[in-house]
């Protein structure tokens, strides 16, 4: 699959989306938009097929169940594995699996531009306080909302949109040319890393309060065989639920 120019610049806009700190989507969230399913989901829109970007998105989600980004430390980016890994996966029409294993490393490098990101920040901060010094409020609102976001449009946009736009092509040459046993391995790697995270995932829910509603899920997916959309609407009830009854207690 070749991408065009539009396509690769419309990946670019889904990836900023994604970074946390974009206030265009508040609504929903930008810790929504990081999820690679969300993204993946996206640029399959952009590349017209986005059955198949949900496929890569949820295999690269995986290894990204645990993320969890405090203190403003980001120790990978899972918006730039799921757009990214979604696209080039697309492009190349390689397997979930190897899309996971392109993906993690392209979410490490991810960091980059995070730390840029906060980095020039801090000048745009300099530049409210003069503003504030003089009084000049209007001034310093428009600082602190456009500036940032101007900056942070260019250094994810501009790499992104060059990465798939070039990078479709030799990374589909790549994949065909590691036919055979390193593409195996390349395989095997990705059915691996999903484990990885699905075992943080379980480590985090690892004690008496949380781990019963696990066992609950278990056993009406496992047991009574019931498909994964209504386990979700069981547990979303039960986490309701659960939630109301909780505030109850506190305000006793």
């Amino acid at each position: 699959m070749k991408i065009n120019l539009l396509q690769a610049f419309l990946i670019g806009i889904i990836y900023y989306l994604s970074v946390n700190g974009t206030p265009w989507l508040s609504l929903l969230g930008s810790t929504v938009m990081a999820r690679p399913l969300i993204c993946g989901m996206f640029v399959g829109f952009v590349l017209g097929n986005p059955i198949q970007g949900i496929i890569y998105g949820a295999a690269i989600s995986l290894p990204f169940l645990a993320y969890i980004s405090a203190g403003g430390t980001v120790p990978m980016d899972p918006g730039l594995a799921g757009t990214l890994g979604t696209a080039l996966a697309m492009a190349s029409k390689t397997t979930p699996n190897v899309a996971v294993t392109l993906a993690v490393p392209i979410g490490l490098l991810g960091t980059v531009i995070w730390i840029m990101h906060m980095t020039v920040d801090i000048s745009f901060l300099h530049l409210i306080d003069k503003a504030a010094a003089n009084a000049d409020y209007r001034k310093a609102d428009r600082i602190q909302m456009y500036l940032p976001q101007i900056f942070l449009l260019v250094i994810t946009v501009i790499p992104a949109a060059v990465v798939v736009y070039f990078g479709s092509g030799p990374v589909a040459g790549l994949l065909t040319s590691l036919k055979g046993v390193p593409m195996h391995i390349l395989n095997v790697i990705g059915g691996v890393l999903p484990a990885l995270g699905i075992a943080m995932i379980l480590k985090s829910i690892n004690n008496k309060n949380i781990l019963i509603y696990y066992a609950i899920g278990v056993i009406l997916a496992v047991y009574l065989k019931l498909p994964i959309i209504a386990v979700s609407i069981i547990g979303l009830i039960i986490g309701l639920l659960h939630t109301q009854l909780e505030f109850k207690i506190v305000d006793k």
